[in-house]
C-alpha cells in the first residue's frame, strides 16, 4: 500500500508532465496516439486496441498483437466464457448428503456430510438454512461424522504463478467447500473444509439436533438430503468485475473446470475458457490464460484478442446485459469510483481494471459507440502514468 502523501506526490507529477492534447482537428486515431504519450510508461510495452460498435470495425490500434499481462483484465474473457457456457441464471449448489439411515426415534445413523460444488458466496446464513432443512426431515440425533466434501475441486489453495505473498492477502484459500470466504472469527482458515464442517455442526447444534463433536474432511458419498443455492452467475460476476473480485474469479474458473472440462483445477477452467474464445473466433495468438483473476505471472494477452471478446459480448444479447452491467462506473461504485470525475466520460465510460506491480490495464465501454483496451506493462509499472494515459484515452472516446 502507497503512502497517501507519495500518492499525491505521483499524481501530481503525472499531471504535470501530460503531453499537450491534440488539437479538435486532429483525426481520433492521431488523438488517441498522443493520449497514450505519458511520460513514465514504456511504449514498447504498451498496447491499445478501439473497435466502433455501430460499425464493428476497428478504428485504432497501438501494438495490438503484443502479449501483455493483463492483470484483473484476465477476468473479462472468464465472465465472457461463464456467461456464454452457463448462462446468466446460473447457481451454484451446496448440499447436504447422507451415510447412513434415518431411524424412528429421529437418530440419523451415520454421517452427515457438507458437499461443495464452488460456491464462493456460500455463507453461515446458507448453513442455518441447511442445518433448519435437516431437522424439517426429523433428524434429531447424529451417529456418526459431520464430513466436509471439497472433493469437486483439486486440493490447490492458489492459483498457478502466484507469488507468495498473494495467498491470504489476495485470496482466501480456494476450495469447493468453503463459508464465509473462510473467514473464522478475526483469521481465515487454512482448511475450509473442516472450518465448514465445524460450522454445519454449530448450525445443526443450534436447530437442537444432537451431533457428537466429530468433524473432517474427505471425499464422500450419500444420497442428497438438502441443498441451497448460489445467487445466479449474473450476479456474482457482477461483484467479480466491478470490485476486482479475486477470490470470486478463481473459484468460478475452477467450477469451469469441473463441469465443463477435464476437472476441478485451475488448468481444466482456463482450457474451457480458451475454447469458449476459440468458438466465438477470438485471436488466441499470443494469448496464455493460466488463472482467473489476472494475479499469475504466466497469464498473457493481446489487445486485439480483448477488444474481440468485449465486441463480441456486446453483439451478443445473451451476454451484452450482464457482462456490460459488470463493469464499475465512474465517479460511482467499483474500482472506477475515484476515476474519470470530470466530462462527459464519467456518464458514459463502463470498465474493468486492472493493476499489479508489473501491469495496469483498462478496457470496457464507452456508451453504445465504442470498445476500448488499454494494457501497459513494465518492471515494476508506473501505475499513476498508465492511469493517466488510460483515462485519457476514455476521454478521448468520450468526447466523440
Amino acid at each position: 500500500m502507497l503512502r497517501p502523501l507519495l500518492v499525491l506526490a505521483a499524481i501530481a507529477a503525472a499531471l504535470a508532465a501530460t503531453p499537450a492534447q491534440a488539437g479538435p482537428g486532429a483525426s481520433l486515431a492521431h488523438r488517441l496516439t498522443v493520449a497514450l504519450r505519458q511520460p513514465g510508461i514504456d511504449p514498447s510495452r504498451t498496447g491499445a486496441a478501439v473497435v466502433d460498435l455501430t460499425t464493428g470495425r476497428t478504428v485504432f490500434v497501438y501494438h495490438p498483437n503484443l502479449s501483455l499481462h493483463p492483470a484483473s483484465n484476465e477476468k473479462l474473457p472468464l465472465t465472457y466464457a461463464a456467461l456464454q457456457t452457463l448462462g446468466p441464471g446460473f447457481q451454484i449448489n451446496t448440499e447436504v448428503r447422507g451415510e447412513g439411515r434415518l431411524l424412528d426415534n429421529g437418530t440419523w445413523r451415520g454421517n452427515l456430510v457438507l458437499k461443495g460444488y464452488g460456491d464462493p458466496t456460500l455463507s453461515s446464513g446458507d448453513l442455518r438454512v441447511l442445518a433448519h432443512k435437516i431437522r424439517a426431515l426429523g433428524v434429531r440425533r447424529v451417529s456418526g461424522w459431520i464430513i466436509g466434501d471439497e472433493s469437486f475441486f483439486d486440493a490447490r489453495r492458489t492459483g498457478p504463478g502466484w507469488k507468495p505473498s498473494f495467498y491470504m492477502e489476495e485470496s482466501p484459500p480456494l476450495s469447493a467447500l468453503v463459508v464465509d470466504r473462510g473467514q473464522i472469527g478475526s483469521r481465515v482458515a487454512r482448511r475450509p473444509a473442516v472450518a465448514a464442517a465445524r460450522l454445519f455442526r454449530r448450525a445443526l447444534v443450534a436447530q437442537r439436533i444432537e451431533v457428537p463433536p466429530r468433524v473432517k474432511a474427505v471425499r464422500a458419498g450419500g444420497r442428497k438430503l438438502a441443498a441451497v443455492a448460489s445467487p445466479s452467475l449474473a450476479r456474482i460476476i457482477h461483484v467479480m468485475d466491478r470490485e476486482s473480485d479475486n477470490f470470486l474469479a478463481e473459484e468460478l474458473l475452477k467450477g469451469l473446470g469441473a463441469r465443463l472440462g477435464n476437472g476441478g483445477t485451475s488448468a481444466a477452467g482456463a482450457s474451457v475458457v480458451r475454447g469458449a474464445l476459440a468458438e466465438e473466433g477470438v485471436p488466441l495468438a499470443g494469448v496464455h490464460l493460466d488463472d482467473g483473476s489476472g494475479l499469475s505471472s504466466l497469464d498473457r494477452i493481446t489487445p486485439r484478442a480483448l477488444v474481440t471478446v468485449l465486441a463480441d459480448a456486446w453483439s451478443a444479447p445473451r451476454t451484452r446485459r450482464y457482462l456490460v452491467g459488470a463493469l464499475a462506473r465512474p465517479g460511482q461504485e467499483g474500482t472506477l469510483e475515484h476515476r474519470l470525475l470530470r466530462g462527459p466520460a464519467r456518464w458514459t465510460v463502463r470498465g474493468k481494471t486492472g493493476t499489479t506491480d508489473e501491469a495496469s490495464a483498462l478496457s470496457g465501454y464507452v456508451g453504445e459507440r465504442y470498445a476500448f483496451v488499454v494494457i501497459t506493462n513494465g518492471n515494476p509499472v508506473r501505475w499513476w502514468a498508465a492511469h493517466a494515459a488510460e483515462d485519457r484515452v476514455a476521454e478521448v472516446l468520450s468526447a466523440q
